[in-house]
């Protein structure tokens, strides 16, 4: 990313971060900033170790399907690159930037970078099976207890969102094994951009581009290969997600309320809020996260409260994990290039 692009990135979660607490605040300072005063400490630094906890778990799909191909991987770089990846995603729109990262980072421990790519989709695609199952989980629960009424923008925003991330699953999967469709759609690529003379050796773009689709399909072919593992790995996804979805609850608790929201509804209205800020082009998606949070949420809990547990939620879940980033790339180690 060049700089003009990382300053224009930061301009613009700066501003839209002011936006959000100026709206936030602007009907209720006093209250909001007395409940925020009089949280229990001993609940927040719970949700701060949930969180760390989380990051942990992220951690582990990463680090096995690294090790595959790099047996002496350290599960400390793991660990360095999903802190890292939080804060690349954290200043990218639609979190974009981090996945790119990865594949170099990769290709810093001597990975081959169609290997790596493999690694990193297949990470991505446990991922998102994750998401979607919970999305699904929501939108059923949605539609035996009617949280939400079926008339609403936001629910028809969540129900396409749940069809867009399902389709992502699909397109990769096709990307990751439909050897034959990649090498149709590579040969399509290199005809138009040698008809706008972007590649000069049309035959030696093709054949270098052929050898690394050969690369990565085998790296995916032997990743799904080991089943147990790759639905081992969809399940730890699944455990993140949830530790993730009950922060809101626990700030919850951090504030004295007890029994407007359960493990149940916690998981249901956060897995509306993801899908509602896949939808939103402004870095860590700020903005659509919040307004998502203030319309789910508000349906248990309302006023100062609802405020201020957004505002702490939203913190713990981004910001932090934007603060903890950066200074994990001021940790040095041996892949790092001088």
């Amino acid at each position: 990313m060049n700089k003009m692009k990382k300053f224009l990135n930061y301009a613009l979660l700066i501003v839209i971060t002011i936006l959000v607490l100026y709206f936030s605040l602007k009907d209720n300072y006093d209250e909001i900033i007395k409940t925020l005063c009089s949280v229990d400490i001993k609940w927040l630094f719970l949700a701060f170790i949930i969180m760390l906890l989380a990051w942990f778990l992220k951690t582990i799909p990463l680090y096995n399907f690294t090790k595959i191909y790099k047996s002496d991987f350290k599960f400390r770089k793991s660990i360095i690159l999903v802190l890292r990846t939080q804060f690349v995603n954290a200043i990218t729109p639609f979190a974009t930037g981090g996945q790119p990262y990865q594949v170099y980072f990769l290709k810093q421990e001597k990975i081959h970078t169609s290997t790596a790519t493999g690694i990193i989709l297949e990470n991505f695609i446990v991922y998102q099976i994750a998401l979607v199952m919970l999305g699904l989980l929501a939108l059923i629960s949605n539609a035996i207890f009617h949280f939400f009424p079926y008339n609403s923008l936001l629910i028809h925003l969540i129900t396409l969102g749940f069809i867009i991330n399902t389709i992502v699953i699909i397109v990769s999967f096709l990307v990751s094994f439909a050897k034959s469709f990649n090498k149709k759609a590579l040969n399509f690529g290199v005809n138009v951009l040698t008809k706008f003379h972007l590649v000069k050796d049309k035959d030696k773009q093709i054949e270098k581009w052929n050898e690394s689709i050969s690369r990565f399909h085998e790296s995916a072919s032997i990743l799904i290969k080991r089943r147990k593992l790759f639905f081992m790995m969809i399940l730890v996804n699944l455990l993140y997600l949830i530790l993730l979805y009950l922060i809101p609850m626990i700030v919850l608790f951090s504030m004295g309320d007890f029994s407007s929201v359960n493990i149940f509804t916690s998981i249901v209205a956060s897995a509306y809020v993801m899908l509602i800020g896949s939808f939103v082009p402004i870095p860590g998606g700020t903005g659509g996260l919040e307004y998502g949070f203030i319309k789910f949420y508000g349906k248990f809990i309302s006023g100062s409260i609802l405020s201020a547990a957004m505002l702490i939620w939203r913190f713990i879940t981004y910001y932090f994990g934007l603060i903890i980033g950066a200074i994990a790339f001021n940790v040095k180690y041996r892949g790092d290039k001088k």
